[in-house]
């Protein structure tokens, strides 16, 4: 057990960082930020902060030193570096975790073959492989570069196989990628997710499922509790949590899911860290997903996840800024209304920026008002 007052060390300078830093802060602990850049969210806040790249060694085991346990909040890392560190002190969620969902290749892997549900996939590592594959899987379908993907980054549709009548073309448009995976287009009710807590002694917890909209595969809106039946929910949770027993989680890990039109879910992909679809918990639940993952990876006593107030988070793009800042007062003249900004500097288009919460005991309408004052918040409402 690491108990209050000694230092985290994470990796990784962005917003999740941020928010683990204030969820852990009440409970005692310091936090060292890693990361290659000068001016990081999480860094302006943290007790330390190294600004080093992930491949130098010295710097790394200096970072070790000076922490008492490691955990990240992006997956980008490169595996060498939490071998380095694994070496030197605990790693929570570990090595192995990371290797597997931070490579869509050996995260549809495990999922097959560990019989968890999954769409059906085939991957390509050269132009000709990739009209193989496609026409293999059929369309439509979705070719998803095997690594570094993340907020629909490395993706693209197929609606016909006239898409694939220039292999290359599509190659060189896809980034020339080692290897990539196409996977069948699954066609869907609704997307879903969960945030598993689980600690190296095997307990676990589960946030409540939140139902989430995504707008250019990137996360719009996510409310909770989810619009599905008790059967679909416990089904959701029973998953959850075999995937991180399977793995061995310490910490979080959130499973994205498809609701097929039968009620059967679909996994579409894993992350072992916080996740943008459990940001409700910071407002609405008795812990947030953040307070938790500290707790998980000290080994402290899980709190609880409980949702007290129905909830709905809504992303804030760095499109809003287009004609300055937005009218937070607005936002604000609401009293269910939570705004939680990151302090990420320039805002650009497509950069999250930050998100607002809302909370009311009726559903339907925390999400007609979220929406309502998302639209008021766009720099062309009058």
């Amino acid at each position: 057990m690491i108990l209050p007052g000694a230092t985290i060390g994470i990796l990784g300078g962005g917003q999740l960082g941020r928010m683990l830093i204030l969820a852990g802060r009440p409970l005692g602990f310091k936090f060292h930020i890693y990361c290659p850049e000068e001016n990081s969210t999480a860094g302006a806040i943290a007790d330390a902060h190294t600004r080093a790249s992930y491949e130098d060694l010295e710097a790394l085991e200096a970072f070790a030193q000076s922490v008492d346990c490691v955990t990240f909040e992006f997956e980008n890392i490169p595996s060498k570096t939490l071998n380095t560190l694994s070496e030197l002190k605990p790693i929570a969620p570990n090595a192995n975790v990371l290797h597997i969902c931070q490579h869509r290749q050996r995260e549809k892997d495990f999922l097959k073959e560990n019989g968890f549900p999954c769409a059906r996939f085939e991957y390509a590592s050269s132009p000709e492989t990739l009209t193989e594959a496609v026409q293999n899987i059929g369309v439509p379908s979705v070719i998803k570069t095997a690594a570094f993907g993340y907020d629909g980054k490395g993706q693209i549709k197929l609606d016909s196989l006239e898409a694939i009548k220039d292999p290359e073309a599509l190659w060189n448009t896809l980034g020339q990628p080692e290897r990539v995976v196409i996977e069948e287009w699954i066609e869907h009710k609704g997307e879903f997710s969960v945030v598993c807590a689980r600690k190296a002694g095997g307990s676990k917890a589960c946030f409540p499922v939140a139902e989430n909209v995504h707008i250019h595969h990137i996360l719009h809106h996510s409310s909770a509790p989810a619009c599905i039946n008790k059967a679909v929910s416990d089904r959701a949770y029973e998953l959850a949590e075999q995937i991180a027993d399977q793995l061995d989680v310490v910490g979080l890990i959130a499973i994205e899911f498809f609701l097929s039109p039968k009620d059967q879910l679909i996994i579409n992909e894993m992350a072992p860290r916080p996740h943008n679809s459990g940001h409700y918990t910071i407002d609405a639940c008795n812990t947030s997903q953040f307070q938790q993952h500290i707790r998980a990876i000290t080994d402290l006593p899980l709190g609880s996840t409980e949702l007290h107030t129905p909830a709905s988070m809504i992303n804030l793009l760095g499109d809003l800024w287009a004609e300055g800042t937005p009218d937070w007062a607005m936002l604000l003249q609401d009293p269910r209304a939570q705004l939680h900004l990151y302090d990420k500097g320039e805002a650009r288009k497509g950069r999250k920026m930050g998100h607002f919460t809302l909370l009311d005991k009726d559903l339907e309408s925390v999400k007609r008002g979220a929406e309502g004052l998302f639209l008021k918040l766009q720099p062309n409402h009058s």
